[in-house]
């Protein structure tokens, strides 16, 4: 009696189970990712916007930004070099990963490879027992910040450069040593440059990702040809206007001159996710000169928004000086870059205003609201509207005093692919600027700058419905544009 009274039980319970259910209305999903998707190492590569170049060695001796391979060891000695002074700088700036130059075109190596003597082990530096890639990888773990190495493959030092087979093996044992001995290495760079006279052969490429994946399985592998950042085609530090994370790597190919307006602009029919990096010096030249100064901030600033602006990261190169120093000309330029971006992005005004959309995927109750663009979460939160709508737009009124910007920042959630192809910018109903893709983040800065009640954002054109992570108005007081005015009440862009 005890049992049936017991199942009776059981079976009231589970069918009042199964009425709640089918009673609780369905929690509305995202929309469906649309391909090619970043990896997780993309996303915080892409997270981090700003990192560091540091080209060291030889040439910072020699006055040279390409060396002979015939330089003595003998002039390396920068007796006062201190790493965790490239970190400080690195961390002021706001950078969270640093790439060294491990051995440039010269050959010579800043770390005891055991592969050749032409390297730190022959100079007068600590008695030939210093290590340059050993000081930055423990100065950098110090203060939480990530490495990067580049490896030339040109060597104008080796004799066996020239000789496919040994060359290749050599470059190999030493991608070995650098990857396996000095901890996580976040980044590896690849490059073809190489001068017109030099040996013809072929590298092995295929051969050395395959290592690199092999020994750090969290590494991005940078070259023209990726695989997982490419080159953007110049190194001016400018994106294309039109910028797209995704490309055919089919298409491209390490070295080759004519591909570098499809790497500054990808292609939305890309099948691969290969995101765009962009390589600039703080100085003329890559190495440090004493002849040379930094670049001007406003300059610094343009670099800033036509790459990270464009859904690109930002690869500042900040030279050591012979001392073994940067130098404080070129600390003194990051610290005020630093500040300037802080002042012009710290505060978003958009946050004054209420916010509306074109409409809300899910209806009214949904995770995908409008707010969502308005909170510190720029990439698994976002706008969504509803996929059946023939008009996608955005739109910020102001409160009494209204609003008063130059910087229209929007962002995309990439995780679940590049989609916006066009877009507009409207204040007051008046076109103030447009554009055509997004990614990561763009950054416009207007003509002048704008008095208005309302901003709106039309998304013209998309792959897919659009999904808007963040959206942001700022006032850049350091932009001073050369026809620069007021843009209010129906002034002309």
């Amino acid at each position: 009696m005890d049992k049936c009274w017991y199942f009776l039980c059981m079976i009231i319970l589970i069918e009042s189970f199964k009425l709640v259910d089918s009673n609780r209305e369905l929690v509305i999903t995202p929309p469906l990712p649309i391909l090619p998707l970043p990896k997780s190492s993309q996303l915080k590569w892409q997270e981090r916007e700003l990192i560091m170049f540091l080209h060291f060695g030889v040439n910072t001796f020699t006055d040279s930004e390409w060396g002979t391979g015939h330089e003595s060891p003998a002039i390396f000695n920068p007796t006062g070099l201190n790493a965790s002074q490239w970190v400080e700088v690195a961390v002021e700036a706001g950078i969270s990963l640093m790439i060294l130059t491990a051995k440039h075109h010269d050959g010579f190596c800043l770390w005891p490879s055991k592969y050749t003597d032409h390297s730190v082990v022959s100079s007068p530096w600590r008695n030939g027992h210093g290590d340059v890639v050993r000081d930055l990888v423990t100065a950098a773990e110090a203060r939480g910040v990530d490495v990067g190495l580049y490896l030339s493959p040109w060597d104008r030092h080796d004799r066996r450069y020239g000789k496919e087979k040994q060359y290749n093996e050599y470059y190999l044992a030493q991608l070995q040593e650098l990857l396996h001995e000095y901890g996580n290495v976040r980044e590896i760079w690849f490059d073809g440059a190489k001068g017109a006279n030099a040996p013809n052969m072929s590298y092995d490429f295929g051969d050395w990702f395959a290592m690199v994946k092999e020994l750090q399985t969290s590494i991005n592998i940078f070259s023209d040809a990726g695989p997982d950042v490419r080159w953007v085609g110049n190194e001016k530090g400018f994106a294309g206007s039109t910028s797209w994370s995704t490309i055919n790597r089919t298409s491209l190919s390490i070295g080759n001159a004519s591909i570098v307006d499809y790497l500054n602009t990808g292609d939305p029919k890309g099948t691969d996710w290969l995101p765009p990096e962009c390589d600039v010096s703080i100085r003329p030249g890559w190495f440090w000169h004493k002849s040379q100064k930094p670049k001007k901030l406003s300059k610094l600033l343009e670099i800033y928004y036509n790459s990270v602006g464009r859904n690109c990261v930002l690869l500042f190169n900040v030279p050591p000086n012979t001392t073994g120093l940067i130098s404080e000309t070129d600390v003194q330029r990051l610290r005020e870059f630093r500040n300037a971006v802080d002042t012009i992005f710290s505060t978003n005004l958009a946050e004054n205003g209420a916010i509306k959309a074109s409409s809300r995927r899910g209806g009214k109750d949904s995770d995908f609201g409008p707010e969502n663009v308005l909170d510190s979460d720029h990439l698994w939160t976002f706008w969504a509207p509803r996929e059946e709508d023939d008009e996608h737009w955005l739109e910020i009124k102001a409160a009494n005093e209204g609003l008063r910007f130059n910087v229209v920042r929007i962002q995309e959630a990439i995780g679940l692919g590049q989609r916006i192809k066009r877009h507009e910018i409207y204040a007051d109903g008046k076109l103030v600027g447009k554009g055509t893709t997004v990614g990561h983040k763009r950054l416009h800065r207007l003509g002048g700058v704008v008095h208005a009640r309302s901003l709106k954002v039309r998304i013209l054109e998309s792959r897919g419905v659009p999904l808007v992570s963040s959206f942001g108005l700022h006032f850049d007081p350091f932009w001073h544009p050369p026809h620069g005015h007021s843009l209010s009440n129906g002034s002309r862009f």
